[in-house]
């Protein structure tokens, strides 16, 4: 087992029977218990008993076992004899005794009613696992047993996958009783012999009859909202008790333990799903939904599953109505899907915007942008070109107005008026390379001066009066990916990817900014961290067969996972570490960087 940290080696010998996954999340609930228990103590030989000779120097005795070197100082200064004597600073012989040995054993007796059912359950087997090694290491013996179990059966003297299969089924809906445990005191001769006796259950334990004299362990679970831990108290016939808090595994984990930890964890079959003919797709300007894009100008959104095992959700899906074009699409999380449409000369949406103010305080005045041009309009999409990305801020009357990127090079803000629904464009920037919705704030990406001049980037954090300016660096790739981390990247915008020259990018994560370098064509589609590279950002690339995809960081160029055909366009979500692509076959497939495992493959048809 040598995958186990250091700290958990010694209970490796039994940890070593479960699998690893298994161990890891047993581990800690091992470690806090032995702490709390401590060692088992051996019987002494130092006080009481038949006196056995001198066991080394001490400072307090008698004069009689004072050393024969110590009564010189009487002959030849007598004065520092007393002081020698008055501030504890002789030495004596330290006698030791001799006591008979009582048989060393350690038996635990656990509850298995229905005040253990569930949750304290897991930390009876950690227990078992810390008193089995605690034994071993004094020397003793160890044996254990289910107080609702005949004691006739006997008890068990290891913790192996048998003997923990029995206890696993030895569920009983009767509480322990007094019989019961004399019958078990009698069964494994519990008498004075013994030294070392553990009840491990609820606190109704030391109310039974006969359990007043022996060592209790007494396990329940903490009740508050949203708090997943076990209170243990440890109480010792003849030491003051402590406590412990555990904190319990995820529930996935915890039913694991409590059904069959033996069984090795088995992948969950990745789900093909049947799914309208797709064309595109992209993030929501959250990175929370994903925006499908169907062939005809439909457009749709579907939650992102968190898991293999989730339930995907029917996606939202709108379709445009006779002579409409949709120019943008987007998701809110208070409002939904959101779509700007055009039909002739006119703007509208679709889906609900939020209005806090009368119209007649709204117009160009209003907007916190430099550039303000009402006679420039956003371009249509071209055959086959998916819808631009809205993104949505509130204004000073809280208001919300729509942004829209991704037509052309320029960024379009549109207001609705909350009587008429007349829809205004304005253009308010011009070289945007992106925009997105980041750590609470829209951030809009722009350049300055032409692309390839070497020109600066910066970041346009929009609130409701102004539009904040922060320069980035100076940048001829004309790229910028954001990422999801969570560890601190750049105070603006988190997790930040910035394409410096061809194949040359600067990572903003963990307070540094290192460079990283793509061999030649690869493809960058965007950054974050995944299982591989252990929390350490990278770089997002597709391979030049384009079906392999790769996480390069400073330090590390890890294989993330292979398509099962040619990849047409891939993307990763700044807001959860989920990776997207679509092949040329038309199988569109999300998969969690930090899971290493695809979550669904939705089968949509091929390419148009």
């Amino acid at each position: 087992m040598s995958e186990l940290p250091h700290a958990l080696r010694p209970w490796a010998s039994i940890l070593a029977t479960f699998p690893l996954d298994v161990a890891l999340n047993l581990g800690p609930l091992v470690a806090r218990l032995s702490a709390a228990l401590g060692p088992l103590r051996a019987p002494s030989e130092l006080m009481g008993g038949e006196p056995h000779g001198y066991d080394g120097l001490s400072r307090r005795g008698s004069f009689d076992r004072l050393l024969v070197s110590e009564w010189l100082w009487a002959l030849e200064a007598p004065d520092e004899l007393v002081r020698r004597a008055a501030f504890g600073e002789l030495s004596y012989l330290k006698p030791s005794f001799r006591q008979p040995r009582r048989a060393r054993r350690t038996v635990v007796l656990l509850d298995a009613g229905p005040d253990q059912l569930g949750a304290p359950r897991i930390a009876h087997l950690a227990l078992l696992i810390v008193m089995a090694r605690r034994a071993e290491a004094a020397g003793a013996t160890f044996a254990w047993g289910v107080l609702q179990a005949d004691p006739k059966r006997g008890g068990f003297t290891e913790v192996t996958p048998a003997t923990l299969g029995a206890w696993l089924s030895a569920r009983d809906t009767a509480p322990p009783s007094a019989e019961r445990l004399a019958a078990w005191r009698e069964g494994l001769e519990l008498d004075g012999r013994t030294a070392d006796v553990w009840l491990v259950g609820a606190a109704r334990l030391s109310r039974i009859e006969g359990a007043e004299a022996l060592s209790r362990i007494e396990v329940s679970e903490v009740l508050a909202p949203e708090v997943r831990q076990l209170a243990v108290e440890v109480r010792p016939a003849a030491r003051a008790p402590r406590s412990v808090l555990l904190d319990l595994p995820s529930p996935e984990d915890s039913v694991r333990l409590l059904r069959d930890p033996f069984r090795a964890r088995v992948a969950a079959p990745v789900r093909t799903v049947q799914h309208a003919r797709v064309s595109g797709f992209s993030f929501s300007s959250d990175g929370r939904r994903l925006m499908l894009f169907h062939e005809g100008g439909g457009v749709g959104a579907m939650a992102l599953p968190n898991s293999p095992r989730a339930t995907i959700a029917r996606p939202q899906r709108m379709n445009p109505r006779s002579d409409e074009t949709f120019l943008g699409a987007g998701w809110r999380r208070q409002g939904g899907l959101l779509v700007l449409t055009r039909k002739g000369g006119a703007y509208a949406f679709r889906g609900r915007l939020q209005h806090q103010a009368r119209s007649h305080g709204r117009g160009p005045a209003a907007l916190p942008w430099t550039l303000r041009d009402t006679q420039a309009h956003p371009p249509v999409p071209a055959l086959g070109q998916p819808p631009g990305r809205l993104t949505t801020y509130l204004d000073a009357s809280q208001r919300e107005c729509v942004l829209l990127s991704g037509l052309d090079d320029t960024l379009y803000c549109f207001e609705e008026d909350s009587d008429s629904r007349l829809v205004d464009s304005t253009q308010v920037a011009r070289r945007v390379i992106a925009a997105a919705h980041v750590k609470g704030a829209s951030i809009v990406v722009t350049r300055d001066g032409a692309e390839g001049a070497g020109s600066g980037v910066r970041l346009g954090i929009v609130s409701a009066k102004e539009v904040r300016q922060v320069p980035l660096e100076d940048s001829r790739g004309g790229t910028v990916w954001f990422g999801a981390s969570p560890h601190p990247g750049h105070p603006d915008a988190g997790l930040l990817a910035v394409n410096k020259s061809p194949g040359v990018w600067r990572l903003h994560h963990q307070s540094t900014e290192p460079f990283v370098t793509l061999r030649p064509g690869f493809r960058a589609v965007g950054v974050g961290t995944c299982q591989q590279a252990r929390g350490e950002a990278g770089l997002l690339a597709l391979d030049p067969d384009l079906r392999t995809f790769w996480s390069v960081g400073p330090r590390h160029q890890s294989k993330l996972t292979v398509a099962a055909a040619n990849v047409v366009h891939a993307e990763a979500s700044h807001a959860v570490p989920v990776l997207a692509w679509l092949t040329a076959e038309g199988e569109l497939v999300l998969y969690h960087l930090e899971q290493g495992a695809v979550l669904c493959r939705l089968q949509t048809g091929g390419e148009g």
